[in-house]
């Protein structure tokens, strides 16, 4: 395990916006880069439907490109349009939690995924840091994904090192995993030694994305609320069966997806229903089977996540794994913003050297350090 460091916890600043597209979530963290401590009351500021749209062309784009770009002008307005919404949910956050920017060491900023293909090399994120920075008079670090993806890593997930900071002084010894679900679902399985040479991870599959997408497409909504509409459908397992034949599931840990990775044939036939309830149950089962590729099941596991929120989903989890299935809410956490909070302390870990990925959850050769340090201008 890490040691304690002797410097001095300060106050960061954690964004995160994901591949469910539904805006930005921003919290406060008290760390060193080791122990953190989640402070006041976290934000989540929803995108419009106009920026909605504009993200959705922005993935499209990003495909039809097949490779990061500095030329397109759409996605140099939507970069900025994104990058001012995370200003705005900045300035929420500390007008909320009545603190001053003075007392903000840092921001750490995901940003946007419009890309992520480490088979590749590479891996495309959208927000200005500098631009932040400037705006915010904040140091901002971004780029999270960039340089173990240049070593040969995959670049995801990059929460695992947060995780553990909170399983590190769990009671027991019992192997655990936690399930985060948000566009693209993944897993981090912790070994009952809590060390984070042996840390794994991966994403096991799609998350709410193929959902989201399906309901959106058919009625406007933009999610299965409450699993509506998957709990009124019939699952067909034969098209899972057959979704499941797909390379990626064969793969060993560690590896990572792009929100648009996976092709659903046969899901157009379906109502509105049975898709939904056919994807949530994919999305189940990728989990279920994600966990056989670990040294050992585990014997809970904890959800974190906007699918946390689906019941249906929820059952189906349990109804497809051995272990103990349950909220992150079971163990103290605020389930809706685990991913802001691991942004502020990744940022903390950049600051001071430490490393945010690990052979075991990335596929790089050492534990390594990454993120791009942006100073304010006038600062």
């Amino acid at each position: 395990m890490e040691k304690q460091l002797s410097e001095q916890k300060i106050l960061a600043v954690g964004l995160m916006s994901g591949t469910s597209l539904d805006g930005v979530d921003a919290s406060l963290l008290l760390t060193d880069g080791i122990i953190a401590e989640p402070q006041g009351h976290p934000v989540h500021i929803p995108y419009s439907q106009e920026i909605q749209n504009l993200l959705l062309e922005g993935l499209a784009l990003a495909r039809l490109h097949g490779k990061p770009v500095s030329d397109d002008a759409k996605i140099n307005r939507l970069e900025e349009i994104l990058t001012e919404h995370h200003i705005s949910a900045v300035r929420d956050l500390l007008s909320n939690n009545g603190v001053k920017v003075r007392e903000v060491e840092v921001v750490g900023f995901h940003g946007q995924t419009l890309l992520h293909r480490p088979e590749e090399g590479w891996t495309w994120q959208i927000g200005d840091g500098q631009m932040l920075a400037d705006s915010l008079q904040i140091p901002v670090v971004n780029e999270f994904r960039s340089r173990d993806v240049a070593a040969g890593g995959q670049g995801a997930p990059l929460v695992p090192v947060y995780h553990l900071s909170h399983l590190a002084n769990r009671a027991g010894n019992a192997v655990l995993a936690i399930i985060n679900i948000g566009g693209v679902s993944n897993v981090t399985w912790v070994a009952s030694s809590r060390a984070p040479e042996d840390l794994r991870s991966c994403d096991a599959g799609p998350g709410n994305a193929l959902i989201n997408d399906w309901v959106r497409n058919h009625t406007g909504e933009d999610c299965d609320r409450d699993g509506n509409h998957a709990r009124q459908g019939i699952v067909h397992e034969e098209l899972i069966d057959k979704w499941m034949d797909d390379a990626y599931f064969k793969l060993s840990p560690p590896k990572s997806l792009d929100r648009n990775s996976f092709e659903t044939p046969g899901l157009d036939g379906l109502s509105l229903e049975d898709g939904a309830a056919t994807l949530t149950a994919f999305t189940a089962h990728t989990i279920a089977e994600t966990m056989k590729l670990f040294p050992e099941q585990p014997e809970s596991c904890f959800i974190c996540g906007g699918g946390r929120h689906n019941p249906v989903l929820m059952a189906e989890l349990e109804k497809r794994m051995p272990a103990l299935i349950s909220p992150v809410e079971s163990i103290g956490w605020h389930g809706d913003f685990i991913e802001a909070e691991a942004f502020a302390f990744l940022a903390v870990r950049r600051l001071r050297g430490l490393p945010i990925t690990f052979p075991g959850t990335t596929g790089i050769s050492q534990p390594m350090p990454g993120g791009v340090i942006h100073l304010p201008s006038d600062r």
